[in-house]
């Protein structure tokens, strides 16, 4: 099974900040505020390459520290 990345707005230091309306999450999936994205290993590295050639914005998203 392949690593996975799961993005919660609600384990996001980020959250209710500046960067919400940036974050690729938004941009791509224009999502509602408490929906969760999974995505695997190889999707974040793609992600990670549009963002490098500044097709999408970067992700954001810092996991809280418990």
């Amino acid at each position: 099974m392949a690593a996975c990345l799961t993005i919660d707005c609600g384990d996001c230091q980020l959250r209710h900040s500046d960067a919400c309306g940036d974050c690729v999450v938004s941009f791509l999936l224009n999502r509602e505020p408490e929906d969760a994205v999974i995505i695997d290993a190889a999707e974040e590295r793609g992600l990670r390459l549009l963002s490098q050639a500044g097709l999408v914005p970067e992700l954001r998203f810092e996991a809280k520290i418990s």
